[in-house]
């Protein structure tokens, strides 16, 4: 019988739950799976962990049957959950579009605007889109492989894409976006109102966005004189402020912050310039501000 004080915590199913289960090992959190089986070990204690379908967790976590759990953000849209989003881990990242066989789109990139029959898993957003477009339009539910309704069983299809090479591949070009979407940590608003279970997913959080912070960051180190000081840590873009340290018998220091991954291509012949040496760069695991 499952202890109903226990948080109760849904994984994906399927191409999601690589990304998911990488990014709670990374957290020091341990999943163990079974090949078949669907409810998995975990590290921690206090938690009743479930594997299910993507568009099932959202229905679990809208129902109040589950309490916390990965999702995309699509199909929380398209069933008009009622969830609070805790965490976009920026996993999986895809674009909903609407695409159309290259001869029907116009020249101006658009549709025409005679009467159209658009297929597409996402229903609601399908139609929500139509709405907002205006279009005179027949919509037909798919069941996946949307790609290949066109053009003999629909002029358009609304569908996900990450790189658009599908699309391309069945001669479809996008003409219009519908939202964006990735894999994101979502709570029941009950579960939330509850005081035990609301300081477990927030400790969840909190170990999720340290990893998530620490991928994007790396630790660096640099020396530089007492000199050319000032002018190195006026560049240096570290969180809050940097650690500073004397060097040894010398009138220089050592300078250590967290920085942006992204910023190194330029930071680095920029600490140089401003006499910077013996520069090093760690790879970081985890972050906690």
């Amino acid at each position: 019988m499952t202890d109903r004080s226990n948080l109760r915590f849904a994984l994906p199913k399927g191409r999601m739950q690589v990304g998911v289960l990488a990014l709670l090992g990374e957290a020091g959190i341990k999943v163990r799976v079974d090949d078949r089986g669907y409810r998995p070990s975990i590290s921690l204690d206090g938690y009743d962990i479930k594997i299910l379908k993507p568009q099932n967790i959202v229905e679990m976590l809208h129902f109040g049957s589950r309490d916390v759990g990965f999702a995309g953000a699509d199909w929380v849209a398209e069933l008009d959950a009622d969830l609070v989003e805790l965490l976009d881990t920026g996993l999986d990242p895809v674009r909903i579009v609407a695409a159309a066989p290259n001869a029907l789109v116009t020249p101006e990139g658009g549709l025409p605007a005679h009467h159209l029959t658009i297929a597409a898993e996402y229903e609601r957003l399908t139609r929500k889109w139509i709405a907002e477009r205006g279009l005179d339009a027949t919509f037909v539910r798919s069941y996946g492989a949307t790609e290949v309704f066109p053009p003999e069983d629909a002029d358009v299809i609304v569908d996900n894409t990450a790189t658009g090479s599908t699309l391309r591949a069945n001669g479809l070009t996008i003409v219009d976006d519908v939202m964006r979407s990735s894999t994101r940590l979502y709570a029941n608003p009950r579960a939330l109102e509850d005081p035990h279970k609301k300081v477990a997913i927030d400790h969840l959080v909190m170990l999720l966005r340290s990893v998530l912070e620490a991928r994007h960051r790396v630790m660096l180190e640099v020396n530089v004189s007492a000199a050319d000081l000032d002018g190195l840590i006026e560049i240096l873009p570290c969180m809050r402020h940097p650690t500073i340290a004397q060097l040894h018998a010398e009138d220089a220091y050592a300078v250590k912050a967290a920085v942006p991954r992204s910023t190194l291509p330029t930071l680095i012949p920029q600490l140089k310039a401003r006499g910077g040496s013996d520069i090093v760069i760690t790879n970081l695991s985890q972050i906690v501000p």
